[in-house]
């Protein structure tokens, strides 16, 4: 923990205010820059030239694009390197909250419950065990930080970025980036820009403003590349009607001249779309194979429609970070062992720092003397990590129900029900005619297994089927009821990257569900399964509305025989797939709408990965969200719930109240998208910003989050501060016991300004850890890039200067000072 935004951030900051200085006065300075690993920015090493110069125009293109590697470590992207001149493979891992290979690793909280810490310090040690784990793995390349911002609420890996805000965002991935490096393994900040979504990511045509990409989404990109990132990851999607990963705008003016970016620039896996286009674009490195730039790119060197003097440039772009990494030494690097018991006491670090109480009403948090309930399919099992890119296999993962039991200890009897059946009961053999093995069904290598019969249904009812299975998604078996096929797979990404929870059973089987009505009476029921290379094992499962009403029953018992209920609810995101709805899914509505009338003392632990809606909110006890916190979350979720610790997280997005109630809501044209094309109109209202320039009141905002004390505002001071403002205040513990303050100051718009500026923005933020009646004077500075605006006409950020309105507060709309500030040009 912290009291302090790091000095690394405040020394950033000053540069980036320099810069605007600089801007506004007609010039240009590119911002400065602080890599981990080598001083950038002097031009190639003499190694790297002489590298070059021995290189064939086949070992050049060999860098230039991702191939099969020859071991078996499961991770991303491999490029074989050129042994004969000493240049070492890259091995290249997923790791947005871990590193995502076949091995063992310690699996973080999702980076959306470390950014709620608000605490940079924190970022940079989360940055550390992965750039530690990575190196130890045998990978030199990690696919992350992912910092695009939380545009809309559907977004399938909002819970692998940071925020809705560009300033928490930037302050986070530099941190995060100058601790993976710091530990000797390359960073890659994605994903480079504009993709807020996954629905039609690889195809869906981005138009946004210049003011609102440089205000909004760049902003982190920017301070990625000042903390030294090594490469930058292009989107799937086009900006502006031209793919981003051949966008020349994106990738050679803004990237390159305008911040000075030195490293390499890859393709997102198969999401590059030409040869000349994209490497004079500037695009270096096309992953994870070689459609464009393989030998398609040494036909045109050869006919000269590329010259070599590009194909040269990419290469020593890779090469240069290469050797400021130490990997052109001429010798294997030396490699660190892991340090399992390190990461585990971070990622526990990270899921108490994190944990954001939402609501707590009548003492209902923390626990107290009595019996607990504990209710929900994740109160059992554990929720670690989402799906995709972001799944780890994770060295331990405890059962919060376990946890909780030991924390209770003997003081308190805990119960468990279910509520909700995520993985289906066996087929009753009664109702299948001719019967077969429903409950694991082996099919072996090479063979096909067929069963042709009928289903008897007693009563009609909504039947949801559910299948489990070992194989691949394409041998995923055929089931058809009434002709109609249950479980088909879906091309593309939607089963490539599927995972988290409900994707999977407890013993590591695919799951697949899926829900229609069946009347009383007979059924066909035709399965055909495959066994493939290696053979199949499958079952077929089903829940009923019968078999529902019977759980949300044994869950209404059980709360109304204990003091306290603990219920737990999901919400399961994976890569390639936005969500349809902030609803939770499945029946948990009704679930929660049981308990909470068998017992207002109901606290909803949510594992969801964005925001929430929670028509249920005012009859229960107490909310608190967990987002998916790593292997360590069991024990960090008895820890809040119990008030070992206190819940130190803040939201950092928007909760709205329903799907009608935010940005993009009702509005087809800016999200998904109409006819291929999604228009950004909102501008730079982005997240809380939109909620106050529309007057839509959301259901928590930005920045909220609940302590188990109280804290007071008071003593507001504002004083210009070169081309900033240093905010002064005071916060003081008013309640009975230790806790987590994060104060946030919020600006207003500059009177000199002819541009469109926001209602307010972030402009600074402290975590404070303060014991009871512990009161703290605390200053921070607001700088000039936060201060500023850009202006399309030139191209440039413009200080806000005059008079600007000075809040700080406890959440966006919890608001304790109000004072005013000059800002000098």
């Amino acid at each position: 923990m912290t009291d302090t935004v790091s000095r690394r951030s405040s020394l950033r900051l000053l540069g980036a205010a320099i810069a605007v200085a600089t801007a506004a006065s007609g010039g240009l300075t590119p911002p400065s820059r602080a890599h981990a690993q080598g001083k950038p920015g002097a031009g190639a090493a003499p190694r790297v030239e002489a590298l070059i110069a021995k290189l064939t125009l086949d070992e050049k293109i060999s860098l230039l694009h991702g191939a099969t590697d020859p071991a078996t470590l499961g991770q991303a992207g491999y490029v074989p390197g050129v042994k004969r001149l000493g240049i070492p493979p890259l091995r290249l891992a997923d790791g947005p909250a871990g590193v995502r290979v076949t091995q063992h690793a310690t699996a973080l909280p999702a980076p959306v419950l470390l950014a709620s810490a608000f605490d940079p310090a924190l970022a940079r040690r989360y940055g550390q065990v992965i750039g530690r784990e990575g190196r130890a793995l045998g990978q030199d390349v990690l696919l992350s930080p992912m910092v695009n911002l939380i545009r809309t609420p559907y977004a399938g890996r909002n819970f692998e970025t940071f925020s809705e805000d560009p300033l928490l965002s930037s302050d986070l991935v530099a941190a995060e980036i100058e601790g993976i490096q710091g530990e000797g393994l390359i960073a890659t900040v994605k994903h480079f820009a504009m993709n807020n979504q996954e629905k039609d990511r690889t195809t869906v045509d981005v138009r946004v403003d210049e003011q609102t990409m440089h205000e909004t989404e760049l902003r982190p990109f920017e301070a990625a590349v000042q903390a030294g990132t090594g490469a930058v990851m292009g989107a799937y999607n086009k900006v502006n009607g031209t793919y981003a990963c051949e966008n020349k705008a994106l990738l050679t003016d803004i990237l390159r001249t305008r911040w000075g970016f030195d490293g390499w620039v890859m393709t997102d896996w198969r999401a590059a779309h030409s040869t000349a286009k994209a490497l004079t674009a500037g695009l270096d490195m096309e992953m994870p194979g070689d459609v464009y730039f393989g030998k398609a790119l040494k036909k045109a060197a050869q006919n000269r429609t590329v010259p070599e003097l590009h194909i040269d440039q990419a290469v020593r772009r890779i090469l240069t970070v290469m050797d400021r990494f130490g990997l052109l030494d001429g010798r294997a690097p030396t490699r660190p062992g892991r340090n399992a018991k390190a990461g585990a006491a971070v990622a526990l670090e990270v899921a108490k720092a994190g944990a954001t109480l939402l609501h707590n009403e009548r003492g209902t948090l923390p626990l107290t003397a009595g019996d607990i309930a504990v209710i929900g399919p994740t109160g059992e099992l554990p929720f670690v990590s989402g799906g995709g890119s972001a799944h780890v296999v994770p060295d331990r993962a405890d059962s919060p129900l376990d946890a909780i039991r030991v924390r209770a200890g003997r003081a308190a009897k805990v119960t468990y029900a279910l509520g909700e059946d995520l993985y289906g009961r066996p087929l009753p053999a009664s109702a299948l005619s001719p019967g077969f093995k429903s409950e694991g069904q082996g099919v072996g290598a090479g063979k096909t297994w067929t069963y042709d019969g009928e289903l008897t249904v007693s009563d009609t009812d909504e039947w949801t089927f559910v299948i489990h299975y070992s194989g691949a998604a394409d041998l995923r078996p055929k089931v058809l009821v009434d002709g109609k096929e249950l479980f088909p797979v879906k091309p593309g990404y939607g089963e490539w990257f599927s995972g988290g929870l409900i994707y999977t059973a407890p013993d590591q089987l695919s799951v697949r569900r899926t829900t229609l009505r069946l009347t009383k009476g007979k059924h066909t029921l035709k399965i055909t399964a495959r066994g493939g290379d290696t053979g199949q094992l499958f079952r077929l499962r089903h829940t009923t509305g019968a078999i529902r009403t019977q759980n949300v029953a044994e869950a209404v018992r059980a709360a109304r025989a204990a003091r306290h209920v603990v219920l737990f609810a999901y919400e399961d995101a994976t890569e390639g797939q936005d969500r349809t709805t902030i609803a939770l899914p499945g029946h948990q509505d009704e679930l929660i709408d049981a308990v909470t009338a068998a017992n207002p003392r109901t606290t909803v632990v949510l594992n969801t990965s964005s925001a929430t809606s929670m028509p249920w909110l005012t009859r229960t006890g107490a909310v608190l969200q967990m987002y998916y916190p790593g292997q360590e979350g069991a024990a960090a979720t008895a820890a809040v719930l119990f008030g070992d610790c206190d819940p130190g997280g803040r939201l950092t997005q928007t909760f709205p109240v329903d799907d009608d109630h935010h940005p993009v809501a009702r509005d087809a044209a800016r999200y998904p998208g109409v006819g291929g094309r999604e228009e950004y109109t909102e501008g730079i209202h982005l997240g809380y910003r939109w909620y106050e320039a529309e007057g839509v009141p959301p259901l928590f905002p930005f920045g909220h989050g609940l302590s188990y004390t109280s804290f007071s505002y008071e003593d507001l001071s504002v004083r210009p501060a070169g081309h900033g403002l240093d905010v002064t205040f005071t916060v003081r513990n008013t309640g009975r016991r230790a806790g987590v303050a994060v104060p946030q100051v919020y600006v207003g718009k500059s009177p000199d300004l002819q541009l469109d500026q926001a209602v307010r923005v972030l402009g600074a933020y402290r975590r404070l850890s303060l014991l009871r009646g512990e009161q703290r004077r605390v200053t921070v500075h607001v700088a000039a890039r936060t201060l500023s605006s850009w202006d399309p006409n030139r191209h440039a950020w413009a200080l806000g200067t005059g008079l600007r309105v000075v809040w700080v507060g406890a959440s966006a709309r919890d608001l304790r000072l109000r004072g005013l500030g000059e800002v000098r040009g």
